[in-house]
């Protein structure tokens, strides 16, 4: 693990952060920020998710609308409401200023006019940083999480980065590898053009 104390958060120095393999964490809600850069680091490999057949059949039946981009600044907030949380209010204001500028995204969960689950990450050419994810009803993220790998496959991105290997995320098709061929796999995301949101 690499960590390093933290610079105040920019939207350029988030970038530039991201594309040397490193992401900020806070300490809590209101603590300092540092940067990581975890060895092995844990990435979801495109053609690798696993999908179960309930969750398969719970997608297919509609019960939950897929937005993209349209509450991101909520989903932020729903992902730090928890006792232990390193999504700190400063993380919140900068990610949301990456939003305004095409960088973040959310993937949300909807069920009759509420959100109820979603994630939200960075895009940097064809690379995707997961951030965080939530659920309030079943399988709301992992529904979120499956349209995000199939809208990455389709756009041709490369990379899914999930930082830190759970075992919520190995059942899902997550796996760890060294930080050198993590830093491999990013220069080759990107140097790739691809965009999250059609323009």
């Amino acid at each position: 693990m690499h960590a390093r104390p933290c610079q105040e958060l920019t939207p350029e120095l988030l970038l530039r952060a991201y594309a040397a393999g490193f992401f900020p964490m806070a300490e809590d809600r209101n603590g300092p920020t540092a940067w990581y850069s975890p060895d092995p680091r844990a990435i979801i490999p495109l053609d690798r998710f696993k999908i179960s057949r309930s969750l398969r059949q719970r997608a297919h039946k509609g019960q939950l609308e897929i937005r993209i981009n349209t509450s991101f600044a909520e989903v932020m907030r729903r992902c730090a409401a928890r006792e232990e949380t390193w999504i700190s209010d400063e993380i919140i204001q900068a990610y949301c200023r990456l939003f305004d500028m095409g960088h973040a995204h959310s993937v949300e969960s909807w069920q009759h006019g509420r959100l109820v689950g979603g994630l939200y990450g960075v895009t940097l050419g064809g690379a995707f940083f997961g951030e965080s994810m939530f659920s309030q009803v079943t399988d709301a993220s992992k529904i979120a999480l499956w349209y995000l790998i199939r809208r990455l496959t389709e756009r041709g991105f490369l990379l899914l980065d999930t930082q830190f290997l759970t075992p919520h995320l190995a059942s899902l098709g997550a796996c760890e590898i060294s930080r050198d061929d993590y830093l491999s796999l990013l220069d080759r995301a990107l140097s790739i053009e691809a965009t999250f949101t059609r323009k």
